[in-house]
């Protein structure tokens, strides 16, 4: 199961509030070192939907193009 940008997002704004509430150094490292994790993590699953868009895109342009070809060599062929 793939888990989106928004949800690790939250995970990161839940871990940097959780630093801000921390009293103790060592718990509030702890949280500062999840915020990064999360946005490490947020940051990969944006890069991936871009990649997955851009990659659609581009075979639906492929089929596109394809189908105007097998079009043209059929009119080709009745004419």
């Amino acid at each position: 199961m793939s888990q989106t940008f928004e949800f690790y997002d939250a995970r990161a704004k839940e871990a940097a509030a959780d630093a801000e509430k921390a009293q103790l150094e060592n718990v509030r490292d702890r949280h500062l070192r999840a915020e990064k994790t999360w946005r490490g993590l947020a940051e990969q699953a944006r890069r991936v939907a871009t990649d997955r868009a851009k990659a659609e895109r581009e075979r639906a342009d492929r089929r596109a193009a394809e189908a105007a070809l097998a079009e043209e060599a059929k009119e080709a062929v009745t004419s």
